[in-house]
């Protein structure tokens, strides 16, 4: 809404002139009536460039976004040329279906800027690509690099099209997504799973008469490869607890569904009935992602290469309460937090632990953790862990500017006296404005305009930007004006004024009326 509104104003102001000025996310809310007819390429060209999933799909917007493009282009029926694609952009991806066959082999490379596209766009493509007459040509030549070609448009192939490709083909390329897998963002992760179970569908396609046991399971024996191709029945009635157990590394680097996942995990509990030992606990990877707090809260987790492992990022994203329970269980089992491990943990999740587990964290952890960003720690906790680094580098102390360097995460629980002590240390800390504004309000306001100074250092005009922050503001308040203007001289206003002082005037001796004011001289 806001960005509409700011849209509105700058076109009532005549703006769209200048719209190379302004980022192309605020073009998409333009009102198309206001783009004038000798520049609208180049705003349309830029306006495809913005994030068009902040306009809804169908919405009126969205649509009159499209058609002031098309009309500026010249497009007078279905079929759009080269150079009008290209003027389009990421518009393409609203086109109609019929534009895809109409426009010929040039649109599929614009279509390859859309992330998702309708069913019937996926048609038409199919379509398309099935003539053959593409730079890819007939999917039945196709090869490894081909596919890698399409990009995110192989999403949209269909069984038709994926039967055609050669089989040897279709499995060089299934290895290539697995083998990438491991290392992908979770969005990603979905792509490829989509992708393989397509590929794995037109390889069953390809195979009917693949022959089945009598209980419904593959009659060739189960492999970690084949398990990415096995359906969530198939899995849970055919995959051996014993086999999992023994195979467990070589199944979790495949591809794997949540759904699979959960399927994996029971089989994991019904073998380990009593509960996982520790040494297996560290083989869990992704799985160890599927249990609850309360199971958590049951793990022999003792030692720091259990807690390491199972924190690895390897085996995907935690949530915040399942490493809140992990590091409580940890602890709660005698376990000490180590410089390595607070690593993994990051600051964030080190501010969820409680106080008196913070406390036991030893100096010498925090020494070597590097630097943690504790900004969302409570003002409690962080002056725990100030105290902490204070002792961890206590042997720095005589050397200013690298004890700074150290400390520097933690001088959010610093108290006045320590930043007394560095501001007249006589070595210039430079202290960066995100770390000022970071320290605790409270002891803020006891530092004189002479310690901020030599806090700040070389970076104090960058105090002036920050003028109106509520920190700086309740701090200016209680200091002397004259001090601001003398001592910092970078025109921060609102200090105290130094009062007024009145000279009185010497009262004159009051003179008679009977009293001449004469004086005789004498000769």
């Amino acid at each position: 809404a806001q960005l509409s509104c700011l849209a509105r104003l700058l076109a009532a102001k005549n703006l769209t002139a200048d719209f190379g000025s302004f980022p192309p996310d605020l073009l998409l809310f333009f009102p198309p009536s206001e783009v004038r007819a000798g520049t609208c390429r180049e705003f349309y060209a830029r306006a495809s460039r913005g994030n068009l999933d902040l306009l809804p799909r169908g919405s009126s917007r969205r649509t009159q976004l499209l058609r002031g493009a098309l009309t500026c282009l010249g497009v007078r029926g279905s079929r759009l040329e080269p150079q009008q694609l290209g003027g389009l952009g990421a518009l393409v991806c609203d086109l109609e279906p019929g534009t895809i066959p109409a426009s010929g082999p040039a649109v599929l490379e614009t279509l390859k800027l859309c992330p998702a596209l309708t069913g019937a766009q996926q048609d038409a493509l199919n379509a398309l690509l099935l003539t053959g007459d593409t730079a890819y040509g007939d999917p039945s030549s196709w090869d490894l690099r081909t596919l890698q070609d399409l990009g995110p448009l192989v999403l949209a192939l269909n069984q038709t099209t994926l039967g055609l490709v050669a089989e040897a083909v279709r499995e060089d390329f299934r290895r290539s997504i697995a083998a990438a897998y491991s290392s992908q963002g979770h969005s990603q992760r979905e792509k490829s799973l989509i992708l393989l179970r397509a590929f794995a569908a037109a390889s069953a396609a390809s195979h009917p008469r693949l022959k089945r046991s009598e209980d419904g399971c593959p009659s060739e024996p189960i492999t970690a490869d084949s398990i990415p191709f096995l359906t969530l029945e198939e899995l849970d009635l055919c995959l051996s607890s014993d086999f999992l157990i023994e195979n467990l590394e070589a199944v979790l680097e495949q591809p794997i569904s949540t759904e699979s996942s959960q399927i994996l995990k029971k089989k994991v509990d019904q073998f380990f009935s009593s509960g996982i030992p520790e040494e297996q606990l560290k083989r869990l990877g992704v799985l160890s992602r599927q249990y609850t707090e309360q199971e958590i809260s049951q793990w022999p987790v003792t030692s720091s290469d259990t807690l390491s492992a199972l924190l690895s990022p390897s085996g995907g994203e935690w949530e915040d309460s399942q490493v809140q329970q992990l590091l409580s269980r940890f602890l709660a089992l005698g376990g000490s937090l180590t410089g390595p491990l607070l690593q993994e943990i990051g600051g964030k999740r080190l501010c969820n632990l409680r106080e008196e587990q913070i406390q036991l964290i030893p100096a010498e952890a925090i020494g070597t953790a590097g630097q943690l960003n504790i900004s969302l720690c409570s003002q409690t906790k962080k002056e725990q862990l100030y105290g902490k680094a204070r002792e961890a580098f206590a042997s720095l102390a005589s050397i200013p500017g690298p004890y700074y360097c150290q400390l520097r995460p933690y001088l959010g629980g610093a108290p006045a006296e320590d930043l007394k002590d560095l501001a007249n240390s006589g070595v210039a800390i430079n202290m960066d404005l995100d770390t000022f504004l970071a320290l605790n309000p409270e002891e803020l306001q006891k530092l004189s305009v002479t310690d901020v100074k030599n806090l700040l250092g070389e970076n104090l005009l960058e105090l002036k930007k920050a003028e109106n922050e509520p920190l700086v503001v309740s701090w200016v308040k209680i200091q002397s004006q004259r001090e601001l203007d003398c001592v910092l001289g970078i025109g921060l206003q609102g200090g105290l004024q130094e009062p007024t002082t009145t000279v009185p005037t010497p009262a004159r001796p009051t003179t008679p009326a009977s009293i001449t004011s004469t004086a005789t001289v004498p000769t």
